[in-house]
């Protein structure tokens, strides 16, 4: 059979060359595109970095000028206030001075107001007497001498003293200044505080505190270098190289600190790092901060599976309560039906369970909850808290794959919990695998196992479970008999 050959294109050198180098310019563009495209999301990165520097200079330069305004406002304050003590002070002394000056006047003045009256008395006896010695009359001159001698013995002058009442000296009122005219010549700013040193090997994380421990940077001679308080400051973190990393919590503050220790009380472990700065203040000056400390919390954060409770468990946040909603989820006929569907839907461990939302949901008599986060390997702590008028409660970890709807915590070989109870009599129980055995309450410190239940109100060691998990583990809670509880995240220690 014959075919018609199919046409072939030829094309000529010339457009070849010409295709050639079309394509080479077509991809030298792509290329120099690419490049551009680089050098512009560069410079954008620049530009933006440039915009953050000069609105940071613009920040600090708008910040300096407040600064300097309220210092010189200060320092104005200051010297006015100065300026009025020393004229208090000056008033204080002159009205001394003048007091002094008018009790010794008036008694001068009194006494030659005396000695006056006196001399002219003195005087006018004395013109009396010549005239006396005048007389040629005996009669009359015996008259006259007897008079004299009256007036003599009662003659003002007799009875006044010649000394002056006050001095002249007022000596008693010469003052030197010259110690406080050279404290004035030495003022000065006062001294900043140095930073202090956070003493890292000191600080301690345990029960949801933290308490941060420093060291003054030491003292400069006199009395203005005086550490009087320090202020700490505090933020959580997921950071742990740039502790001034951007997008990070505002610091937190605790003001006043009298003592070089300080307990930062009622935190929550939802980061990595707790961060703290810490620095000195005297009178009226704060330092500059020390170098930021991340405290590690290793925390194990996790949450309630709400998909889980039971329906008559009512999840909210981090607390856990126990609201019953009649007996229809004690009927034994109900629980049957429901264990049977609940044994042939076995769950994996490895699905969500927000996708089997009616089938994780626990059931009957099994009134438990699960975590929402897995535990594979590593060390974990966290605390639960009874809230008031608790009657009964369990707390543990379980393979998710080996506890049933109706299953409950301790009677099953997945799952490990303790039991505590205050209904009709108090009592502590550690129960695994359908076995329990009561434990005394408190019981002293024993060596770590692999599972240890703490009260961390006495600081001392409940129970221990010696044991090799096998697959991921989850924290479980059954909460019964009108009892409620409040989760709290805390670290490992």
């Amino acid at each position: 059979m014959y075919r018609t050959p199919l046409p072939v294109c030829v094309i000529p050198p010339p457009l070849r060359r010409s295709l050639a180098l079309a394509l080479s310019l077509i991809q030298m563009m792509d290329t120099q595109k690419e490049a551009l495209c680089r050098i512009i999301s560069t410079l954008a990165n620049k530009n933006e970095e440039l915009q953050s520097f000069l609105e940071a200079v613009d920040n600090t330069l708008t910040g300096l000028q407040e600064e300097s305004l309220k210092v010189t406002t200060e320092l104005e304050a200051e010297l006015e206030h100065l300026s009025s003590t020393l004229e208090e002070t000056g008033a204080a002394l002159r009205d001394a001075i003048k007091e002094e000056k008018q009790r010794k006047e008036a008694g001068l003045q009194k006494q030659m107001a005396e000695g006056g009256a006196a001399l002219l008395s003195c005087e006018e006896l004395l013109e009396f007497a010549n005239q006396t010695l005048t007389i040629t009359n005996e009669e009359e001159f015996l008259k006259a001498a007897k008079q004299i001698k009256e007036r003599v013995t009662m003659a003002p002058a007799f009875r006044l003293t010649t000394r002056p009442v006050a001095s002249e000296n007022m000596s008693q009122f010469n003052v030197d200044f010259s110690a406080e005219r050279a404290g004035l010549q030495r003022l000065h700013f006062l001294p900043v505080p140095r930073a202090p040193q956070i003493d890292v090997s000191s600080c301690v994380v345990c029960d949801n505190d933290i308490t941060v421990a420093w060291q003054p940077a030491g003292e400069a001679e006199g009395d203005g270098e005086r550490i009087e308080r320090y202020e700490l400051e505090y933020r959580k973190t997921n950071r742990d190289n740039s502790l001034r990393a951007a997008g990070d919590a505002c610091w937190e503050k605790i003001l006043d600190i009298s003592d070089t220790r300080v307990t930062i009380s009622g935190l929550k472990f939802d980061t990595r790092f707790v961060v703290v700065r810490v620095r000195a203040k005297n009178k009226a000056a704060a330092g500059e901060f020390s170098e930021p400390v991340a405290v590690e919390t290793r925390a194990f954060n996790f949450g309630f599976d709400a998909v889980t409770a039971h329906a008559e468990l009512k999840v909210q946040g981090d607390t856990v309560t126990w609201e019953p909603q009649g007996v229809k989820g004690h009927d034994p006929r109900l629980r049957g039906k429901e264990n049977k569907s609940s044994r042939s839907a076995t769950p994996s461990p490895n699905k969500s369970a927000g996708s089997r939302a009616g089938r994780d949901r626990f059931a009957g008599e099994s009134y438990t909850v699960l975590g929402d986060m897995e535990m594979v390997a590593g060390c974990h702590y966290w605390e639960l808290r009874p809230l008031a008028d608790w009657k009964s409660f369990s707390l543990g970890v379980a393979y998710r794959a080996s506890l049933g709807r109706f299953d409950q915590l301790g009677k099953s070989a997945g799952s490990w919990c303790l039991h505590a109870s205050q209904w009709l009599q108090s009592s502590l129980a550690a129960k695994h695998n359908n076995k329990a055995k009561a434990l005394d309450w408190p019981l002293a410190s024993a060596n770590r196992s692999d599972l240890s239940f703490i009260d961390v109100e006495r600081r001392r060691l409940v129970h221990s479970f010696k044991t090799k998990f096998s697959q991921p583990l989850l924290p479980a809670f059954t909460i019964d008999f009108i009892t409620c509880f409040h989760l709290v995240f805390d670290n490992y220690h």
